[in-house]
């Protein structure tokens, strides 16, 4: 595989799953303290990774879960935000200034903040309240956030709503890393050619629905965007149909990404309609990767992450294929605004 240390990536993830323990017994010390209120929130990249463990929550958990900007949450403030709030926050770095700033804030209004790290020796990791850090770095950390926030999510639909398959699915990850590596394998050479497809348009028009989603949007922004230069709208599937679609022309790519739960459908009504339109379109469906020994509730709720580590691929080959380093900034962390 072009780029890739397959031994690095599986202790990387395998770091990651195997905080399943720690998590559970930190977020059951919080809901015995009589935590209410769980608040995601994260900077640009790792805030939307939460989003999928978020929405599994909104949809399935009696608790109050919030999704929040720190930037955005520090200038207004929250009624939910007190003594018995959870607030976790993500950052690769550990030193993210908006969520720094939200970390000081949180804890000021009483609130117990849980950071998750890819550095231990960070503003952020030591002046949580908890922190749980597992390196990680770009090429890796969408797999390693994902799967972070779906333990805290199993964990308390475990706790809070007797989600008796809560268990299983947190031991069956463990599993996790080397199916991962093996998705990689076998997407290579799908990857490259889906990395010359990209690399010959300079608009893409990427979209999800569900699970699929929070990847659609992360992919678009944080890689396509901020490390390719690549002009991308990302659009939920839902609302393809309420504007975006008048960008569809002859020749406009659309990259739909999909996954095996809710919000299915959703990207198929795109996937049938973008044809009519246009040829240029790509679909990566998380039901054609080999997951043997996972049940297809687990597969649903893995859609971002299946789809991150493929993606992964992709990027390794457009940053060759475009002589342009993902690493490659013109402006994040280089100037001051």
């Amino acid at each position: 595989m072009l780029n890739f240390d397959p031994e690095r990536f599986v202790d990387i993830q395998s770091s990651a799953v195997g905080l399943a323990d720690r998590i559970d017994s930190l977020v059951r010390e919080r809901l015995d303290a009589g935590t209410h209120t769980v608040i995601f929130a994260g900077s640009g990249g790792a805030g939307i990774l939460m989003q999928p463990a978020v929405r599994v929550l909104q949809t399935r958990s009696r608790l109050r879960v919030l999704h929040e900007m720190p930037a955005e949450l520090v200038i207004t403030g929250s009624v939910h935000l007190g003594p018995k709030t959870l607030v976790v926050i993500p950052s690769l770095s550990g030193t993210t200034a908006e969520s720094i700033e939200l970390l000081r804030f949180a804890r000021s209004a009483g609130a117990f903040v849980l950071t998750l790290t890819g550095h231990a020796a960070t503003p952020l990791a030591q002046e949580a309240d908890a922190n749980l850090t597992s390196f990680a770095a770009d090429d890796t950390s969408s797999e390693t956030f994902t799967v972070q926030a779906l333990l805290i999510a199993l964990s308390i639909l475990d706790s809070v709503d007797d989600y008796t398959e809560a268990r299983r699915l947190r031991s069956d990850l463990a599993g996790l890393p080397g199916a991962l590596l093996g998705i990689k394998r076998r997407f290579e050479e799908r990857a490259a050619e889906l990395a010359q497809i990209i690399a010959g348009s300079d608009f893409h028009i990427i979209t999800g629905a569900g699970g699929s989603w929070p990847e659609a949007f992360y992919y678009g922004m944080c890689i396509l965007e901020e490390m390719q230069w690549i002009r991308t709208r990302p659009v939920h599937a839902s609302d393809f149909f309420h504007g975006t679609l008048e960008l569809l022309e002859s020749g406009v790519s659309v990259i739909a990404l999909k996954g095996e739960g809710p919000g299915r459908s959703l990207v198929e009504r795109v996937e049938a309609f973008v044809p009519s339109i246009t040829d240029t379109l790509t679909v990566i469906d998380t039901a054609d990767f080999e997951l043997p020994g996972f049940s297809p509730e687990l597969r649903a709720l893995l859609a971002p992450t299946l789809l991150a580590t493929a993606l992964e691929r992709v990027s390794a080959h457009l940053e060759v294929l475009r002589d342009h380093p993902l690493s490659t900034r013109r402006y994040y962390r280089r100037i001051q605004y």
